[in-house]
């Protein structure tokens, strides 16, 4: 039979990239999927009618051209084609106004009046600096190649969001940030929920939020592709309970959560690693609606029609108090919902003529509640007649999410909560979090840093300590 220098367990887009890592330095590897097609959170169906391509998981894919790692592999040679929204994103309000992220700040600053030089102050210096900053902030905590820009970056990102938002007098530019940092899925008034804010507005101005041609399963198919050119093997239908199943290896890297590993027999872990993983935090869970359409959302504001990605959830204080309050265990009447329309810029989504409606919202962890007619009335809010579109939906609730990607664990879909505690932490203290306590044995998925986005940082930054633990080699970016 023959033996691997590594096996990585699971096929999300860090496992691919840790697999792709290791391969392109020579290694033999397999990766080993429980379920039928590679992909992870990268994978497109037709959840409602013949004909509909939805996104099951991942839809919004702010760091898909901004990745280090996704940027020097040649994806496009490999069938992979993005298509760039008019606007990356849109925040709209009950008074028919709505905030945009255009891909120029000035473009942006200019409609927020007078707020406009705050948001130049705020955001310049780092559309400016993104290149340097994303090589130091996507990665474990270590000496910055460029100490200066990750600084001026961390003195603002370390911030609650609520404290930034005074920076801003009217509710057009608070409205817009809130929707920003609510993507870290936790309350607003938590330290360091500005980096996420800081982060994505960022990557819009400098490389859009661009849509994958086709569905996010466009992504794992082509990095699946240009791994199988390189010499990788993969095995799907395998549900790895017990080590001892696995072919023989000399290294085995997980992209799965910290909760699975302790189930899987054999990893052989110490028992005060053990201790620090049952220790780690997950954080709340997502409630998920896709729809067939018979029309995109007809949205009030006109701009909003054109944004890939739109923010549901009226102003500033409005998104804070209920993000607040789902974070604490409560069921919320206005949730604050991200509603995505790839149907508009890519026609191969749906049928000729009609469209695909995707959103969510952050609900408590492992809630049983339905929130699709909360869901609805919150798009309803912004899209008057929207209902009337609706031809078939499909919905996933946090319980439905976990089986069907395990790794979403009560609807966790970032592998843990990442708050300062967690940031960088995950899912233990420790310079090189990829390793355990098992020398062979490494974690690359979501719980380790950066976290959760599509990236597939997590899983290159695992497999450059691998190479340098059992082969001496020292590689980056």
């Amino acid at each position: 039979m023959e033996k691997y220098d590594a096996i990585v367990i699971g096929s999300g887009p860090n496992g691919l990239a840790a697999a792709i890592t290791l391969q392109e330095q020579g290694l033999n590897t397999l990766i080993v999927e429980g379920s039928d097609s590679i992909g992870g959170g990268l994978r497109t169906k037709e959840l409602t009618l013949p004909g509909f391509k939805h996104d099951v998981c991942s839809a919004i894919h702010p760091m898909a051209l901004a990745s280090p790692f996704f940027q020097r592999l040649p994806l496009s040679d490999y069938g992979l084609k993005f298509v760039q929204p008019s606007y990356a994103a849109a925040h709209p309000f009950d008074d028919g106004a709505a905030a945009i992220l255009y891909s120029d700040i000035n473009q942006t600053a200019e409609q927020f009046g007078s707020d406009k030089d705050n948001y130049l102050r705020l955001f310049q210096h780092i559309v400016t600096k993104l290149p340097n900053l994303i090589h130091d902030a996507l990665g474990p905590l270590r000496v910055p190649k460029h100490p200066m820009d990750l600084i001026s970056f961390g003195v603002k990102g370390l911030l609650p969001a609520d404290w930034i938002a005074r920076v801003f007098k009217e509710d057009l530019a608070k409205g817009l940030w809130a929707g920003m940092c609510a993507h870290g899925i936790q309350p607003l008034s938590h330290w360091t929920t500005s980096s996420i804010g800081l982060m994505l507005m960022a990557v819009g101005h400098r490389f859009g939020w661009p849509i994958p041609v086709g569905g996010s399963q466009s992504i794992a198919d082509a990095l699946s592709s240009y791994y199988f050119s390189i010499g990788g093997k993969v095995q799907t239908g395998v549900w790895v309970k017990d080590v001892i199943d696995l072919p023989a290896h000399n290294i085995l890297i997980f992209d799965i959560t910290p909760k699975q590993l302790l189930q899987i027999k054999g990893v052989e872990l110490t028992s005060a690693y053990r201790k620090m993983l049952e220790k780690f935090r997950q954080g709340m869970g997502v409630f998920k609606v896709d729809w067939a359409l018979s029309e995109p959302a007809p949205f009030s504001n006109q701009a909003v029609k054109k944004a890939g990605t739109v923010h549901l959830g009226g102003t500033f204080n409005e998104i804070a108090h209920y993000e607040k309050k789902t974070h604490q265990g409560s069921i919320v009447e206005r949730p604050f919902v991200l509603y995505a329309q790839q149907s508009v810029f890519d026609k191969s989504r749906a049928p000729q003529g009609y469209h695909t409606g995707w959103a969510y919202c952050h609900v408590p962890h492992g809630s049983e509640y339905d929130y699709t007619s909360e869901i609805e009335r919150q798009v309803e809010r912004f899209a008057p007649g929207f209902k009337d579109t609706i031809l078939a939906k499909h919905t996933f609730s946090p319980r439905k999410m976990e089986e069907y990607n395990p790794n979403y664990i009560g609807g966790d879909i970032n592998g843990g909560i990442m708050d300062i505690r967690q940031l960088y932490t995950r899912p233990s203290f420790s310079l090189t979090p990829y390793r355990t306590s098992n020398s062979k044995v490494y974690l690359c998925s979501s719980s380790t840093p950066p976290g959760g986005g599509v990236h597939g940082m997590c899983g290159f930054q695992a497999a450059k300590v691998v190479l340098k633990d059992h082969y001496g080699l020292s590689i980056d970016l």
